[in-house]
């Protein structure tokens, strides 16, 4: 995904002052448009101070993270956790139940010898170990209790992690600190997936570019958007070809082994958080289902590109 950015062409002196970040194990870009390179900065330094607060309040990697105390306990006893933490978790649970279980926050040991998605993947296991290895993976054995907020994996070996919905929420909550301080045009892309809102220094909206899923340099479509977000779930960057059929990094939790069929998915809606948790199980789903549930939703748009290169998009966008 490219942001493009007319910086040349300004009015009254705006500039769109950028900073490129890793944080979340992702690169961040973000933007603030200002004729004030003092206050650009300024609100650049909110955005990643939130950004770093929501990293170690999801993380994995760290053994004193809520998220991580959840896991510990999991099949043991509820643990205690913000309301942050537990409204997020409660957001995930309606995606999963949206998307028949497509998007699930649950993981269990998924054996990197079997999904290591390089060039020494040359066989699938069998369905028996693929079943095997996502035996774990069931958001409906996250237990929620409201009133207590507590959060309960029933299953020993159970865990969560927020990989497929953390980045969406983190550019979000960028978004808001940043807007928070009056900054009225910005982007806010997460490796990917973005929001943005306002103007580019010359008046005109955000430009969009999404990229070729067979040459990931070039750009196939480009799309005006202001107040709204985009997220692109694909397989163009890390796949498996086994016997000449290309397998997506993307694992259906039903069955365990990778999906096929689909080369990226783009979905638009007004939430980076939506945009970001949407995009991989409509992958899963397949281009039919997919869409049908997309077609289903409110302010929310879908384009898919097929193994074949057939473009597929919902009814409420037309790709020129």
């Amino acid at each position: 995904m490219h942001i493009e950015a007319d910086s040349h062409t300004v009015l009254a002196g705006l500039i769109a002052h950028k900073r490129v970040i890793k944080l979340m194990g992702n690169m961040f870009e973000i933007t603030a448009v200002s004729d004030s390179t003092e206050y650009a900065n300024a609100c650049i330094d909110t955005a990643i101070t939130e950004i770093s607060r929501i990293e170690n309040l999801l993380t994995t990697f760290n053994e004193n993270s809520q998220t991580a105390l959840i896991n510990r306990n999991a099949g043991i006893a509820p643990v205690k956790v913000d309301k942050e933490i537990f409204d997020i978790i409660e957001r995930s649970i309606r995606i999963s139940e949206l998307t028949q279980g497509a998007f699930d926050i649950t993981y269990g040991s998924i054996d990197k010898r079997f999904w290591n998605f390089d060039v020494n993947m040359i066989a699938l296991p069998s369905a028996e170990t693929a079943k095997q290895m996502v035996r774990l993976i069931n958001y409906k054995n996250i237990i929620l209790d409201k009133s207590e907020s507590t959060v309960f994996l029933r299953e020993a070996g159970m865990r969560i992690g927020f990989g497929g919905i953390g980045k969406g929420y983190a550019a979000e909550r960028a978004k808001y600190v940043m807007k928070q301080m009056g900054l009225e045009s910005g982007v806010v892309n997460a490796s990917g997936d973005l929001t943005a809102w306002g103007a580019q220094p010359d008046g005109k909206a955000w430009t969009i570019g999404i990229a070729d899923p067979n040459l990931k340099q070039q750009i196939f479509s480009y799309l005006n958007i202001t107040g709204l977000a985009i997220a692109t779930s694909g397989n163009y960057e890390k796949y498996a070809v086994v016997d000449g059929k290309k397998y997506s990094h993307t694992i259906d939790p039903k069955t365990g082994f990778p999906v096929s069929g689909i080369k990226s998915t783009t979905i638009i809606c007004p939430n980076a958080e939506i945009a970001d948790a949407m995009a991989t199980p409509v992958t899963v789903m397949g281009v039919e289902v997919g869409l049908d549930l997309v077609n289903k939703m409110k302010d929310i748009a879908c384009i898919i590109i097929d193994d074949h290169d057939n473009l597929y998009t919902s009814k409420n966008i037309r790709i020129r």
